[in-house]
């Protein structure tokens, strides 16, 4: 439904998002994205883990291995305190953003 530019520029936001609430594994993160979207936003799992690395690399998130007895190995992530500043400042410009094109494209100019 969404373009991939879209979903692609905003997946770092939702992403820490979701870490913001709780520790959570990568298949986890995108089945509450598409489920708090109401299904309207899917992430593959392998852009999806893309990503994760990528903000681990950047030190925005720290993932930590868990074993459970009868389950598979899984990554938990967790926010950093500089993936809390990255949060928040993508928040803060994610509303911005937002409010200026829905000034340009409002009622009347649509």
């Amino acid at each position: 439904m969404f373009s991939p530019e879209l979903k692609k520029g905003s997946m770092e936001l939702l992403i820490l998002s979701m870490l913001d609430q709780a520790e959570r594994h990568g298949y986890e993160i995108g089945k509450l994205i598409e489920t708090r979207s109401r299904g309207l936003l899917e992430f593959r799992i392998s852009t999806l883990y893309s990503v994760l690395y990528r903000m681990e690399d950047n030190g925005w998130i720290r993932g930590r291995w868990v074993e459970k007895e009868g389950q598979r190995s899984r990554c938990y992530y967790r926010l950093t305190a500089a993936g809390r500043k990255v949060l928040k400042a993508q928040h803060e410009n994610w509303r911005e953003f937002v409010g200026i094109i829905n000034e340009l494209i409002g009622p009347s100019h649509a």
